[in-house]
């Protein structure tokens, strides 16, 4: 069954603009929506997306955050001259009143809610709601930073109420903090509220003490809200995705929503004039991807902020686009996230110490100085080699310094970026026939391998190689060959072989660069024997994920991750997905992922779905999943095809598992960065 993503959007919401010169509030205007629609028709996206009706709230479901008095006041405001909506608009920060602001406050909010009704009652799976005026500033009593009505906050709390939702996950990615949402929540361990801001030591608006990032929710909400704050411009993509892998999703994933609400703020895209970062626009349909495998797909993406555009509009696109199970484009440019994010992330995972297990065995320390400066290599790279200054060091760029012509910048950068999707998205060999989801793969047919093939790609070139097995094997590659063979061409995007030898997984790595690989990103669960050249090839990067101690020396591009225990290692295995795996990968921006899951591992086949369905941010979402065990195959395959997903039974970690991973990243932060 394909993706089934909602999308809602009226021109109704349109109709209210400024009435008189107020240069703060300029720049929302009615464009905001209508570029974002027409872009989203430009690129064909609005026809792939299930229309979904929008409605005004009822004062019912107003009141579930604000009071009833505000309400009242706002009612007023719709038979209000100009110079009354001016006055009273100077009661509040940074907003502006219209005859229509009351209606189209009514109409998002109630969008909002609609689209919340549709994934709750399984009408969709996702989707996206273009809506004006936002909401994530208003108080209960309070008018604030354009926001009238808080529809995400009201949003929570009416799918607590209505559909019964336990434990909802909200994530702001707005540039400015959503006060208004931490206000509301504050006190309520049922909502996580996660929100980056930039903040730069309480300089920028709304320039509250309560943004900074030991603000963490009170009583019983205390460790439910987290809140990163920015201490200056200029983040990029590497910044954003370091707040997700090491606070974000390890957070969430022991969470474990059933619901996710996006606070879709794009004034943290490049260009944007209010936030001055630069996160490109396909940074959003990474954060998107990895925040779908939470909450069995249920996730809500509401407008917030953004001003440029263009960028806005690209960005929406990008979000959508993974919403409905597009394949991500690459990041371009450096990942390497900056001190200043680094010292907020830190401070971040200090201050929660005491509430999250996962950081219940690291040692985090509150960083109350700014670091020294350091030198930071490009892509991954050897920093010995390298004479790239620390982002601190650089200036950070504006839209003029991005581009004289930001629009020709733009066009430029999006040809780099936008990518086609393969007609089919899966295909299998060897998985036998009574598989629910054949009827949405490609079967693909084995062919024959010469035992002269065989030594070549298992021997590394060097020939005359005595191979255990020899038959099992030579049926295996026979499978796998032409799988990597379609993946390559583009014929489909990944795949899945079920074969009974797990040293197969070094020929299929040494394949796919024969067959036009640059990187190949090799990740094993389980024994298997890497051969030396393996462990030194640059071309392979080898994550080896076992349970049995090696006493051998990793080296840059073969990492051992020797577990402590023999069974049980599901939350281990997520952890290190956030903590070790993607860092590395999206340094080193492999072409193609390898997973060979080995038999009897001691990991569930739902927690490797997951970590499958997380690994296809990587490499346009190629992934050839090689398994010995015939009975995971069902549930690797609903990810790779894009099924939702049940949640994780346990976020569990062992005290002596985490400690490997924090030793491991302490050795391999000299060569990757990310980490």
């Amino acid at each position: 069954m394909a993706l089934r993503t909602g999308l809602i959007y009226n021109e109704q919401m349109k109709n209210y603009s400024l009435l008189w010169d107020f240069p703060v509030c300029s720049i929302e205007k009615p464009e905001r929506l209508s570029a974002s629609h027409e872009k989203l028709k430009y690129y064909g996206l609005v026809e792939r997306c299930i229309p979904l009706t929008v409605r005004e709230a009822i004062e019912e479901e107003i009141l579930l955050v604000h009071s009833l008095d505000y309400l009242e006041a706002v009612k007023s405001t719709v038979s209000m001259n100009i110079e009354e909506l001016k006055a009273f608009s100077c009661n509040y920060d940074d907003v502006y009143f219209h005859p229509n602001s009351y209606h189209c406050a009514k109409v998002a909010l109630g969008a909002t809610l609609q689209l919340v009704d549709a994934a709750l009652l399984g009408k969709v799976r996702n989707g996206m709601a273009l809506v004006r005026p936002p909401g994530h500033h208003s108080h209960k009593s309070e008018a604030c930073g354009f926001c009238i009505f808080n529809n995400v906050a009201i949003a929570a709390k009416y799918a607590k109420r209505k559909h019964g939702a336990k434990r909802i996950l909200i994530v702001d990615w707005d540039v400015h903090h959503g006060q208004g949402t931490q206000y509301t929540f504050e006190e309520d361990p049922t909502v996580l509220y996660f929100s980056w801001h930039r903040y730069e030591n309480q300089q920028f608006w709304p320039n509250l003490r309560d943004s900074d990032y030991n603000a963490i929710g009170k009583g019983k909400g205390a460790g439910f809200n987290v809140n990163i704050p920015w201490n200056k411009a200029g983040m990029e993509n590497a910044d954003y995705l370091a707040a997700f892998f090491y606070v974000l999703l390890p957070i969430a994933y022991e969470f474990n929503p059933e619901l996710i609400l996006v606070s879709a703020g794009y004034d943290t895209a490049i260009g944007d004039p209010e936030g001055e970062m630069c996160a490109t626009p396909e940074c959003f349909a990474h954060l998107t991807q990895l925040l779908m495998p939470l909450a069995n797909g249920k996730l809500c993406v509401v407008l917030e902020g953004g001003y440029n555009l263009r960028s806005l509009s690209e960005s929406v696109c990008m979000t959508v686009r993974a919403l409905l199970g597009d394949p991500v484009p690459p990041l371009v440019g450096e990942i390497v996230p900056c001190i200043s994010a680094i010292e907020s992330i830190q401070n971040v995972k200090a201050v929660h110490q005491p509430y999250w297990k996962f950081l219940k065995y690291q040692d985090v320390l509150i960083n109350e100085t700014q670091p020294k400066k350091q030198n930071i290599g490009f892509e991954g790279g050897d920093p010995e080699s390298s004479t790239v200054t620390s982002k601190e060091e650089k200036k950070v760029p504006t839209d003029s310094d991005v581009s004289k012509d930001f629009e020709e910048f733009m066009d430029s950068h999006m040809k780099k970026v936008l990518l086609l999707a393969p007609a089919i998205r899966t295909a299998l060999a060897g998985c036998g026939e009574k598989l629910n989801k054949l009827d949405q793969c490609l079967q693909v047919e084995e062919r024959k391998i010469t035992i002269e093939e065989a030594e070549i790609l298992c021997s590394g070139g060097g020939g005359d190689c005595v191979f255990p097995m020899l038959e099992d094997l030579l049926l295996s590659l026979g499978k796998i060959f032409p799988l990597i063979d379609k993946i390559m061409k583009r014929e489909v995007r990944n795949g899945i072989v079920v074969c009974s030898t797990q040293s197969s997984g070094v020929s299929a790595a040494r394949y796919a660069l024969r067959s036009g690989a640059s990187r190949v990103l090799l990740l094993l669960l389980g024994e298997a024997d890497i051969p030396i050249d393996v462990k030194e090839d640059e071309k392979v990067l080898v994550l080896h994920m076992y349970s049995k101690q090696d006493e051998k020396k990793l080296s840059k591009y073969y990492i051992p991750v020797c577990w402590k225990e023999d069974n049980k290692w599901d939350g281990d295995l997520l952890y290190s997905v956030f903590e070790i795996i993607l860092p590395l990968a999206y340094g080193y921006r492999p072409e193609l992922v390898i997973l060979v899951v080995g038999s009897n591992i001691g990991i569930q086949a739902i927690t490797i779905a997951h970590m499958t369905h997380l690994l296809q941010v990587l490499a346009q979402g190629r992934i050839l999943v090689i398994s010995q065990a015939s009975d995971l195959v069902e549930t690797l395959l609903s990810s790779l095809i894009g099924d939702a997903l049940s949640a994780v039974s346990s976020f569990d970690l062992k005290q002596e598992n985490t400690q490997v991973l924090v030793k491991l990243r302490q050795e391999l932060k000299k060569h990757w960065w990310l980490l």
